[in-house]
């Protein structure tokens, strides 16, 4: 454990194909998850439940949250002010969260058709808040990280659908998309 894995340079980690395929499973799942949350009442979506962040409607919004501040680095949306601690609060009300969520979902699809080699390839430099420093890494890997980051949380959300008595269906790549 701890050890650190590093692509060899000349090999592309991911191709232009993965990052659309991956955004098309991105706005399903998001779609089916929104659809399972919305059948449950508010004070379900906010019963904190003992994941990560707690209840459903906050691990949307952290979701969401990552969505945005990644896409601001990838394709210059515009950064949040409010930091990780924060960000299971980013959106108050279901129905806008919803909006807000199918909206980034579409947008980032978007941006996914636009994506070259030559984008993935190069290197992305920002300023990490978490590490509090400047990281230099490249696209390829970050984007790994990205849609990695999703998977994660929305497993966190479909075991807390699950928990409230919902159902979202099939969840698995080769099913979905």
């Amino acid at each position: 454990m701890g050890a650190t894995m590093q692509a060899a340079p000349s090999e592309p980690l991911v191709r232009p194909g993965f990052v659309r395929t991956m955004a098309a499973y991105n706005a399903e799942m998001n779609g089916r998850l929104y659809a399972a949350a919305a059948r449950l009442s508010d004070a379900e979506r906010r019963r904190d439940r003992g994941a990560f962040w707690g209840s459903l409607h906050c691990t949307f919004c952290h979701l969401l949250w990552g969505d945005r501040m990644w896409m601001s680095r990838f394709a210059g949306w515009a950064k949040l002010a409010c930091g990780i601690t924060e960000s299971g609060a980013l959106v108050a009300g279901f129905d806008e969260l919803m909006g807000e969520r199918f909206a980034a979902d579409a947008a980032i699809s978007a941006w996914a058709q636009g994506v070259s080699d030559e984008w993935l390839a190069a290197d992305l430099v920002w300023f990490s808040a978490a590490l509090g420093r400047e990281v230099q890494k490249p696209r390829g890997l970050l984007v790994v990280h990205f849609f990695n980051h999703q998977t994660h949380h929305r497993g966190q959300a479909h075991a807390l659908i699950t928990a409230a008595g919902e159902r979202t269906g099939d969840t698995d790549l080769f099913i979905v998309v």
